[in-house]
């Protein structure tokens, strides 16, 4: 039969890349898994914040498994890039080993897909899905987000160790619900009347996730170790990188993480966590979804302010260090082309994006919607 090359056309490869080859979940498992390190690679380099290096290498040393090279970062940035891309060059790096929180496994990450390398995430905090995720995210070397590389594969190796994530601070395990909350609200918008199996399957992953963080995140801290806690840190890792695994960039990273986005050029925000700007985010989208007249996006905006109340989330854009005197600047920065927020299915300008930066925590008033 001849190739139907019409029909073809209206199917343009879309490829998924899904999860990890493995992801392994429990205590100590660095002395459990020195077989999965060796049949990888035998020349590694770990990558990884100060504190997560201080915290893995010596557990990888007391294995056998010794870094020819180790490197400490602090942001994600195109220097890096190729900083990492030289060392793996001159070492014979045969592995890359990330450790730590979302921009330490991004550089990690982004160094093994450049190397055409197998990569090994072990995150240190919940405070992000990117141990499971293929993207990575550069930032300028002040902080500032400047744009998302597509990875070629999910890392080889999940290593999701409880011990590691419990000696982070709580707030991170915070910033994580908040980073993995959006993934429903970011879905919701722009994926929920998808007729295409996978995304209907991402989305109602989404509400499962968001529905789990909404019953058990503020008992989670308040017995951290305990079984809710591992639920929920399951929830910000695992659970919150296979729906934008299954779903794609729509079910990702939408207006939220756009605030996100915006809010890194400001330096003042930068001691506020991804995650933490993410939550504030939602509320931002939530508060445009009721400017198009959505009533349930407020019934949801109210919920989730309850619920940042407990989690000392952020709510307001004076709570980031912002006011007035940033935000018209902000909401040109939110809307510059290309950013995330422009996946929203309406238009939004940045007059808009302004007035829902300053009203996140106020009652709905229709009679206040400016006009475009």
């Amino acid at each position: 039969m001849a190739p139907q090359l019409a029909n073809d056309a209206l199917f343009p490869l879309l490829e998924l890349v899904v999860a990890p080859r493995s992801v392994v979940r429990g205590r100590g498992l660095m002395a459990q898994c020195q077989e999965r390190f060796s049949a990888l690679a035998t020349r590694w380099l770990l990558v990884g914040g100060q504190t997560s290096v201080g915290l893995v290498l010596p557990q990888l040393q007391a294995v056998g498994i010794a870094p020819v090279q180790v490197v400490t970062l602090r942001e994600s940035t195109e220097a890096l890039r190729r900083e990492l891309a030289v060392e793996i060059a001159r070492q014979k790096v045969t592995g890359v080993i990330a450790c730590g929180g979302g921009k330490a496994l991004d550089a990690g990450k982004l160094a093994a897909h450049d190397a055409q390398l197998p990569v090994v995430t072990i995150p240190t905090t919940g405070a992000t899905c990117a141990a499971w995720t293929a993207l990575s995210n550069i930032y300028s070397p002040a902080g500032a987000f400047q744009y998302d590389v597509p990875l070629r594969t999910c890392p080889e190796l999940l290593l999701l160790d409880y011990d590691l994530v419990q000696t982070a601070p709580p707030r991170t395990l915070v910033a994580g619900i908040g980073d993995a909350l959006a993934k429903w609200y970011e879905a919701a918008v722009t994926s929920s009347q998808s007729s295409n199996p996978l995304v209907v399957m991402a989305v109602q992953q989404a509400r499962v996730l968001r529905d789990i963080l909404l019953q058990k995140a503020v008992q989670a801290l308040e017995m951290p170790g305990g079984d809710i806690w591992r639920q929920v840190v399951d929830a910000t890792v695992l659970l919150a990188g296979l729906v934008g695994g299954v779903g794609g960039a729509a079910c990702r990273a939408v207006a939220a993480h756009g605030v996100h986005n915006g809010l890194t050029h400001w330096p003042r925000t930068h001691r506020w966590l991804h995650g933490e700007k993410v939550a504030f985010g939602i509320l931002v989208q939530l508060r445009l979804e009721e400017m198009q007249g959505s009533p349930l996006a407020g019934v949801a905006r109210t919920q989730l302010l309850h619920l940042y109340q407990r989690l000392h989330l952020p709510c307001r854009l004076t709570d980031l260090g912002l006011g007035d005197a940033d935000a018209a600047a902000l909401a040109q920065e939110i809307c510059r082309p290309g950013n995330d927020i422009h996946r929203l299915p309406f238009a939004v300008t940045p007059t808009q994006v302004l007035h829902a930066l300053q009203t996140t925590t106020q009652p709905w008033a229709k009679t206040q919607v400016p006009a475009g």
